[in-house]
């Protein structure tokens, strides 16, 4: 296209270009301010769209990476191998807690049988309270306190 046919050779001597009244296209009011300006209020819905992780921040992220997710109580123990528990060749009534999705067994409560567990992680007073009742803890940490 020939410059002389242009939009903007057209309109040269017309003050304002095509963009109404003065100042319509001067600073950043007519963009809705100036970089990240109204992403929490006029530009919401384009910041859901395009950014949806704006807001907010990142988890916390904790030095001690000793995660337990899922927990039971000796209390709870009866209600399980009610559900899930069998017993051995020997006779041993053997709850395999890691398989059910168990992280940990913690000492809460009063144990009635002597059940063989094994869990990834267990409490000194759950420890103590199986053991007094003629049970056994196969665990892969050895001591972890409660």
């Amino acid at each position: 296209m020939a410059t002389r046919f242009r939009k903007s050779r057209r309109q040269r001597g017309s003050r304002y270009c095509g963009w109404g009244q003065i100042g319509q296209h001067r600073q950043a009011g007519s963009r809705g301010g100036i970089g990240g300006a109204g992403k929490h209020k006029h530009f919401f819905i384009r910041t859901v769209i395009e950014e949806p992780n704006h807001f907010g921040h990142d988890p916390f992220n904790s030095f001690n990476r000793n995660v337990v997710n899922t927990w039971l109580n000796v209390r709870d123990l009866d209600a399980v191998f009610a559900k899930h528990g069998k017993a051995d060749e020997k006779g041993k009534v053997v709850l395999d807690l890691t398989a059910l999705g168990y992280d940990k067994l913690l000492g809460g409560g009063k144990i009635s049988g002597a059940y063989t567990i094994k869990v990834a992680k267990v409490s000194e007073g759950a420890r103590a309270k199986i053991t007094a009742a003629g049970g056994e803890v196969i665990a892969d940490e050895q001591h972890d306190s409660e």
